[in-house]
């Protein structure tokens, strides 16, 4: 694989020190932080200098691991309520940032260290790129964002900052006529089998089928609607996966640990996630909304097809990846016409797999991210020689 042209790039990514360690025993892994670990490793594989700043975990300062160096930002829990947010969580970032001496600095998710970001990057000359991770985060109204502090800093980023990804053209609708901001669309990379690795999956029985819910057990995803789904579909079974946090959260888990088609398995690790999609026959999702779910990429890389109240840019409907509905008994006819027909079932999981070889495999996605860090540099090169 030939080097790249020298771009030195930087994560700010609070909560992926478990995903890009291996480490994951007790610490926040989701999707954005398994893509952000994927997606550093890759480019320093391509022989750029890159480097991530987390919270401190207990690990030294300027680690190394997979070609990616870790600077420390400060422990998640240190200083006093009220005062951490400056001192020592922003006062952190700058320093962590600082000693990163990046050319780009890449930031998922949004919130106020959005804003924290592309403010130190203007005041640097440094160049900043904001990917969003959900579709309220492009929002005008910010509907997830609390406090005006936080909508603060999260609009100045978003409008400073000199590249923005989304996922889909609906956040890039939502944006333009939201915020007036303009992005690119590039769809997010996920590490599947590959091709001497993937085993086309057989039809599914109906008695005997496994349906996947996996995600974080929180209000978002709706976990609830699962356990009303099991209790509507006794004839499947349910494999509940995800870490708890939080008393509603462990009440949900209760219900479902209650029903006889349930299994309830908690958080697992990383490198159990695929063990569970290469046994089930589909993925359920119940969310609210989202942005564009890293376990639809899981499961479309191993051909298993999705059945969801979510479906970003119409692409579940439209090409035939599963079925979509609107509410529990939607999804429970949704999960009986696809595993009831086993040629339904096998054109869903065959234009599943294709779709992520041709649009999420990470040699297919990877390039383009590398190419918009590269440009952002170049232009300011260019800019600096023209004197503007």
């Amino acid at each position: 694989m030939p080097p790249s042209d020298g771009v030195k790039t930087c994560f700010v990514a609070h909560l992926a020190y478990g995903s890009l360690s291996g480490k994951a025993a007790g610490r926040h892994v989701g999707g954005v932080e398994r893509q952000q670990a994927m997606m550093a490793r890759w480019l320093a594989a391509r022989g750029q200098r890159v480097s991530m700043l987390t919270w401190d975990e207990g690990q030294p300062d300027g680690e190394e691991i997979d070609g990616v160096r870790v600077h420390v930002i400060c422990r998640r829990e240190a200083g006093l309520p009220g005062l951490r947010f400056f001192w020592p969580r922003w006062t952190g970032l700058v320093s962590a940032m600082r000693r990163a001496d990046a050319d780009v600095y890449y930031q998922n998710c949004g919130e106020y260290v959005t804003g924290q970001v592309a403010l130190w990057c203007r005041r640097n000359r440094r160049k900043f790129v904001y990917s969003v991770a959900n579709d309220p985060d492009c929002d005008v109204r910010l509907p997830e964002m609390r406090t005006l502090r936080e909508r603060v800093l999260y609009r100045y980023g978003l409008r400073h900052a000199d590249r923005v990804i989304v996922q889909t053209l609906r956040q890039q609708v939502m944006l333009r006529e939201g915020f007036g901001v303009e992005s690119t669309v590039i769809p997010m990379p996920c590490q599947g089998p590959g091709a001497e690795e993937y085993v086309a999956p057989e039809p599914p029985r109906l008695g005997e089928a496994r349906v996947l819910w996996l995600a974080r057990i929180c209000e978002q995803k709706r976990p609830d609607r699962l356990v009303e789904l099991a209790r509507l579909c006794p004839e499947l079974r349910f494999d509940f996966v995800g870490p708890a946090n939080g008393e509603d959260a462990k009440r949900v888990v209760a219900q479902a640990a209650a029903l006889p088609n349930v299994t309830v398995h908690g958080q697992i690790a990383p490198d159990q996630v695929h063990a569970f999609y290469q046994r089930s026959a589909c993925l359920v999702c119940t969310s609210a909304f989202e942005g564009f779910p890293n376990t639809f990429l899981e499961a479309w890389s191993h051909g298993r097809p999705v059945v969801s109240t979510f479906d970003p840019d119409g692409l579940v409907a439209g090409r035939k990846l599963g079925e979509v509905a609107q509410d529990v008994p939607g999804l429970a006819a949704g999960l009986r016409r696809l595993l009831g027909s086993p040629a339904r079932w096998l054109e869903a999981s065959g234009n599943a797999r294709r779709y992520y070889l041709e649009n999420h495999a990470v040699e297919v996605v990877m390039p383009r991210f590398e190419q918009v860090f590269q440009d952002v540099v170049r232009e300011d090169k260019q800019d600096a020689r023209s004197g503007r």
